[in-house]
């Protein structure tokens, strides 16, 4: 019998522990109300469990609840005090915290901590610094806190004078210490203290590599890191990362295939170590190799492919990562948003808009900046206006995104009016805007409207005009005609004129004929960028229309010596979310090129019918000669075009994209395919859209 007495007695005395660790248990996973629930069902409710009921309100964000509950309570310890003040404290409400220990009975060291600890999340050092000083004793946890904000601040002086009056330096001090010196570049003085100290942990050692990894002394970093007596994932991950900032990758994937657990934050580490050096196949080879992948390693390899060009490569693995039930995070939506908006996928980025607004990421301004982009690159004006519109407090990068977007959409005169309504609302213009602006007086001919712009600039605006503000004011000239007006400008410029300022001088000159000066510019163009093909190609043509074959020929003999080319044209097609990439002359590379053939043998009748003959209308002066005739009849833009005709739904526009600036055949031909085949076709190029609809093209034929 005395035996089961004992074990009831036993059973009863633990009872309370448990409900107090069961209450504290649901607190932390989130489970709040149903750690009010076994709460309210004590029958009996010790200060421990009243404790931990308020720790939970607190670790949930409720801090009001907390209070009510601790003026509720019978009876309170000082636990019950720090508690009320650490919970402020977690919650960011230090002036509360400061209310609770200024009206607390009794303090004690964790009180006095606690308090300095709030002081200095919040950057507020100075009433720290008091408070530390008035304290009536301090342990090494105070200190290290106090230590730890003078690092944080940046006041590694007055940090490290606090650490020698340390009456005791735990291995923790001496971390942060070592840790604030490497940020400072301070490295003898780190390394001192990490050579005094009487026992170091694998943090500490981490600490003191990472700190020769950040100031580029990696080699010194491998030297510790083979002396380390424990390493641990993050110590290979600090060296690692060492290795692919400094660009020495193959020392990294060496690291990576020596490690004995391949983590997958090493291996995301070591994907984008590959991609920033341009190794973007070794990169794939080990996200392909990773057992384990999380979101970051999907995101890692997603931004590598956009950032080196492979943007169909990014959207593939997209729609992969999908397929495979990985539900992609903030990073991989505004990189994924990025690739929609290079590639104009318009489907794919109508799809992440959707999951930005279901996680309430839309909301921010940076993000509705990356939609507004994204909507504009995919020719969708009317979507992009409604981002722009529903977003109240509009930053500068909104307001220039739109004017540009006009300006490239060709609606010189919309741009104009979003360009008069930024000052209703106070924002003030930048150099950025001023460009939007004037781009589109020029791609719209308001020759006078942008030379009243331009001058305003400095005396209303305060705003310095830079070179590509000059380069805006010679194209608007230049298109406009007016040639001698705009070599005015480039002899008055304030300083030397570019490739972007010679370049629109050369086109202005091309298209009005003035071949002389034409001549100029092109070889001004030739000096500053020697390795662009579209200079020498340009004067080649100009020779060519005046027989100059030698000339011709001894400019082609440079090209090749320079080894310069000429960038291939493609044109890609977005059909039922996925993207269709065409490549001039290279048709058979599409599956279904048989079908594009023949839609292609259809239009060519449609358009001989309408008087046109697309095989008289071409220019062979800048492509070589043994270039076929057949290649230049399927430029690249006509069999995206083809495509789209056979797959788009008629009440549909066919949206096509270009790398180059479309062709003028091109841009002929497909103007009577749209007006034929009563399509609306809307053609990105690498300078502007081009909305085609009845034969008639946004662009008026000025571009």
């Amino acid at each position: 019998m005395r035996f089961l007495l004992n074990t009831c007695k036993a059973y009863s005395t633990s009872f309370p522990v448990v409900t107090r660790y069961r209450i504290a248990q649901l607190g932390r996973v989130g489970q709040i109300e149903n750690a009010r629930q076994v709460f309210d069902e004590l029958p009996n409710k010790t200060v421990d469990s009243w404790n931990s009921i308020i720790a939970g309100y607190f670790q949930n964000n409720q801090p009001d609840e907390a209070l009510l509950l601790f003026n509720k309570m019978p009876e309170k310890n000082i636990v019950s005090w720090n508690g009320l003040i650490s919970g402020y404290i977690k919650n960011g409400m230090v002036t509360e915290a400061r209310e609770v220990f200024d009206k607390m009975p009794e303090r004690n060291v964790v009180s006095w901590t606690a308090m300095i600890r709030g002081h200095v999340q919040e950057g507020m050092m100075g009433e720290a610094v008091s408070l530390f000083w008035l304290m009536p004793e301090k342990n090494v946890v105070s200190w290290t806190v106090m230590l730890g904000g003078l690092i944080q601040e940046g006041r590694i002086d007055e940090a490290r004078r606090l650490f020698d009056m340390m009456p005791e330096k735990d291995v923790v001090a001496r971390t942060n210490m070592i840790a604030g010196y490497c940020k400072e570049g301070r490295l003898s003085d780190a390394r001192e203290i990490f050579d005094e100290m009487p026992w170091r942990n694998v943090v500490a050692w981490t600490t003191m590599i990472t700190g020769y990894v950040q100031n580029n002394r990696v080699d010194v970093a491998r030297k510790l890191f083979e002396v380390m007596p424990v390493k641990n994932e993050v110590s290979w991950t600090a060296m690692l990362m060492g290795y692919t900032q400094c660009g020495r990758i193959e020392a990294a994937l060496e690291l990576f295939e020596a490690m004995p657990v391949k983590s997958v934050v090493t291996g995301n580490a070591l994907i984008l170590g590959f991609g920033q050096n341009g190794e973007v196949a070794k990169a794939r080879r080990v996200f392909n190799q990773m057992k384990v992948k999380d979101d970051a390693t999907w995101s890692a390899m997603i931004k590598v492919y956009e950032r080196k060009g492979f943007e169909l490569k990014a959207l593939d693995l997209f729609i992969l990562m999908q397929k495979e039930g990985v539900r992609p995070k903030f990073p991989s939506l505004i990189t994924i948003l990025s690739v929609c908006a290079s590639l104009a996928s318009l489907d794919h980025g109508r799809q992440v808009h959707a999951q930005l607004v279901r996680s309430r990421f839309d909301e921010a301004v940076y993000v509705s900046s990356v939609l507004l982009t994204m909507y504009i690159k995919c020719g969708d004006l009317p979507k992009a206006k409604l981002v722009f519109d529903k977003f109240s407090s509009k930053d500068i990068v909104m307001w220039n995104s739109m004017i540009s977007g006009y300006a490239q959409h060709g609606l010189g005169e919309e741009a104009l009016e979003i360009f008069q309504s930024m000052f209703s609302t106070g924002m003030v213009p930048d150099d950025v805007t001023f460009v939007g602006v004037l781009t589109a007086c020029s791609y719209t001919g308001k020759v006078k409207e942008g030379l009243d712009i331009f001058e305003s600039m400095k005396s209303k605006y305060m705003v310095e005009p830079k070179t590509e503000h000059y380069a805006c004011m010679v194209d608007l000239l230049g298109r406009a005609g007016k040639i001698n007006e705009a070599v005015n400008i480039i002899e008055k410029m304030p300083m030397e004129a570019d490739a972007a300022v010679w370049g629109s001088l050369l086109g202005a000159c091309r298209t009005h004929a003035k071949l002389d000066l034409a001549e100029v510019a092109a070889k001004k163009l030739l000096v500053i960028e020697p390795e662009n093909a579209g200079p020498y190609i340009l004067l080649s043509n100009i020779y060519a229309s005046q027989g100059k074959w030698n000339d011709v020929a001894e400019l082609r003999k440079n090209m090749r010596a320079r080894s310069v080319k000429k960038s291939p044209g493609s044109s890609w097609i977005e059909v039922e979310k996925r993207v269709h990439m065409f490549t001039t002359g290279d048709i058979r590379a599409h599956p279904e090129h048989s079908m594009i053939m023949k839609m292609l043998e259809n239009l060519d009748v449609l358009l001989r019918e309408a008087g046109y003959n697309p095989d008289g209308n071409f220019v062979l002066h800048d492509v070589d000669e043994e270039e076929k005739l057949y290649s230049l009849r399927y430029h690249s833009e006509k069999l995206a075009v083809a495509y789209g005709l056979l797959k788009v739904p008629k009440e549909i526009p066919i949206r096509v994209m270009k790398n180059l600036r479309v062709c003028g055949d091109c841009h002929t031909a497909i103007k009577l395919i749209a007006k034929v085949t009563e399509r609306e076709i809307i053609l990105r190029d690498a300078n502007r859209f081009h909305h085609i609809k009845d034969g008639i093209c946004s662009c008026r034929d000025y571009w």
